[in-house]
């Protein structure tokens, strides 16, 4: 029986990250978890964020649920590990499963020249 590894993968159209397991990460983690699509994976110090297509980490949304200021700043503080393309703006975190569905927020031109 011969295996090729690698040879059938396919576009999951998902995109993640890791969340430290804190009181923040826990909020952060439970409005994430309430959208559609997105799934939670808890372990003891750390909680999965997965979803499909895209993810939105919006801070006016999230300084709401925490009752304090959230930013980019608190992001990179709670999380870690991401796959998938990462987009920070004033306003929110976004991460994409396509590079190409993130090409309008990173300058990036998709036709060729």
């Amino acid at each position: 029986m011969s295996m090729n590894f690698g040879s059938s993968t396919e576009f999951s159209n998902m995109c993640g990250v890791t969340l430290m397991n804190t009181p923040i990460g826990r909020v952060v983690a439970d409005v994430m978890g309430a959208k559609e699509g997105v799934e939670l994976t808890e372990y003891p110090s750390m909680i999965r964020v997965d979803g499909s297509g895209r993810l939105n980490f919006d801070y006016e949304e999230l300084t709401d649920a925490l009752g304090q200021d959230f930013d980019g700043s608190v992001f990179e503080e709670i999380s870690s590990t991401h796959y998938g393309r990462m987009v920070h703006l004033d306003d929110q975190t976004i991460l994409f499963a396509s590079p190409e569905d993130a090409a309008e927020y990173i300058g990036f031109d998709l036709t060729a020249s």
